[in-house]
C-alpha cells in the first residue's frame, strides 16, 4: 500500500520532502498530483520542476522553500515559528521504510 502525502501534514504542521534525484522529483510531483495537491496558484504539481526541498501543507498545496526554510531544514528545526515542521527523506518514504524522516 502506497504511503499518502496528504498524511505527511495534519493541522498546524508542514512537511519539508528531501528528493535526492530526479526520478524521486518526478515520482513526487506525480504523487502530489494524483492526491489532488496543488501549488498555491493553483497550477498541477507536473506543470512545474521540482526542487531539491519541497514543502507539503495541511490545506493539499505544495511548494518550494525559501532560503529561510532550508537554513531551518539544514539545521534540524522542528518548528518554524508556531508550525511544526517535519523532515522527509522522499525515497524512504516511498520505499516504505518504517524510519522514514531525514537525517543529515
Amino acid at each position: 500500500m502506497e504511503r499518502k502525502l496528504r498524511n505527511l501534514a495534519k493541522g498546524n504542521q508542514k512537511a519539508y520532502v528531501y528528493l535526492s534525484n530526479d526520478e524521486l522529483g518526478r515520482r513526487f510531483l506525480k504523487q502530489a498530483e494524483s492526491e489532488g495537491f496543488k501549488f498555491g496558484d493553483g497550477t498541477a504539481p507536473t506543470q512545474h520542476m521540482y526542487e531539491e526541498i519541497m514543502a507539503v501543507n495541511s490545506d493539499l498545496t505544495i511548494n518550494y522553500v525559501g532560503a529561510y526554510g532550508r537554513v531551518a531544514f539544514g539545521a534540524g528545526a522542528s518548528q518554524i515559528g508556531s508550525t511544526d515542521l517535519i523532515r522527509v527523506d522522499y525515497e524512504k518514504f516511498a520505499a516504505g521504510d518504517e524510519d522514514y524522516f531525514y537525517k543529515k
